[in-house]
């Protein structure tokens, strides 16, 4: 009985200390986790702090008319971001336009129509692009693409639509080569491979159940498509889509070889222009003078406030549409 009742104790104690071993176990580890969490906050609040620090003689010197002007002038030291603006806004939102479609379809092709066989020599080009680096597409757009553009394509778009209202004004020549539609076109190329490979890792999340159900009922493969994948997986779809639109946003170098980078803006987007990234990759080694750096980081806190913008019209355009959905879809 003795012998008992001391093992069941000592049962009792091993329990014990291992329960609170686990409980200090959990403790360290919601500690670590939380401690990541707010590192990230920290590290938001931070940067912003450090822009608003840099940007404020700036901010203090041209107030809102930096935002709405177009004079950029390192000599009078008169500074306006409304043509970087315009041009980062304006060729992202091209890019977007070229990209999106292209990457879907390229999705679709591989999770529904694309032999076996292909399926991983495909996604792994795919794949492959995503990580070759901004500068070699600008030194490909620039010696390659430019002249061919130049030379060809452009002289093509200019005559096809010389008497059509509002595209003639929009593609009116010189063809220069560089430009903004040059800008764009090359940051489709680069943001097209994310846009594709999260789409296609997205739409295979959906249950096969559900596409086996709609094809048993007659469905064809743009019925299925349209109707059951995008919108099981919409939330996935808008997440990669904001990805690729924050590469483009941000995007330097590529940019800055075939935009042109002129402080000015034209109707037509064959016209060089320039974008927030490019502009400060471009001038700020050569900064100088109390504005001109303030000018710089100012841009890039322009440039946050976008990007910041265009993810929270995302997540409220993912809250309607989950609305509207009842809340039934990822």
């Amino acid at each position: 009985m003795v012998d008992a009742a001391l093992s069941e104790n000592l049962a009792a104690t091993s329990r014990g200390a291992a329960l609170r071993r686990f409980g200090r176990s959990d403790l360290r580890f919601r500690f670590f986790t939380g401690s990541a969490a707010l590192l990230v906050v920290v590290i938001f609040a931070g940067l912003i702090a450090t822009l608003v620090v840099g940007a404020w003689p700036a901010i203090k010197a041209f107030g809102f008319d930096f935002l709405v002007t177009s004079s950029w002038n390192p000599v009078t030291e008169r500074f306006g971001a409304f043509p970087a603006i315009y041009g980062t806004v304006v060729s992202s939102a091209i890019a977007m336009l070229i990209a999106l479609p292209i990457g879907i379809g390229i999705a679709i092709f591989l999770t529904e129509l694309c032999p076996r066989s292909l399926k991983r020599p495909i996604g792994i080009a795919i794949e492959l692009l995503a990580g070759i680096p901004s500068i070699v597409y600008g030194i490909w757009g620039l010696f390659v693409f430019v002249p061919y553009f130049q030379q060809t394509i452009q002289p093509r778009i200019i005559d096809a639509f010389a008497n059509v209202p509002i595209l003639s004004t929009l593609f009116a020549g010189p063809p220069f080569g560089v430009g903004i539609f040059t800008a764009s076109l090359i940051l489709s190329i680069m943001i097209l491979p994310f846009i594709s490979a999260v789409t296609r890792d997205v739409f295979e999340t959906v249950p096969h159940t559900l596409k086996e159900a709609a094809y048993a009922i007659g469905c064809t493969t743009w019925e299925v498509m349209w109707n059951v994948v995008l919108p099981y997986s919409r939330s996935g779809v808008v997440g990669g889509a904001m990805l690729a639109l924050g590469r483009a946003l941000g995007e330097t170098m590529a940019v800055t070889f075939v935009i042109g980078n002129a402080h000015h803006i034209n109707s037509s987007l064959f016209s060089a222009g320039t974008t927030i990234s490019a502009t400060i990759a471009s001038e700020f080694t050569e900064a100088l003078g109390t504005l001109y750096i303030p000018a710089l980081i100012e841009l890039g806190l322009v440039l946050f406030g976008i990007t910041f913008i265009v993810l929270a019209i995302a997540q409220l355009m993912l809250y309607r549409l989950n609305r509207l959905a009842g809340g039934g879809s990822k």
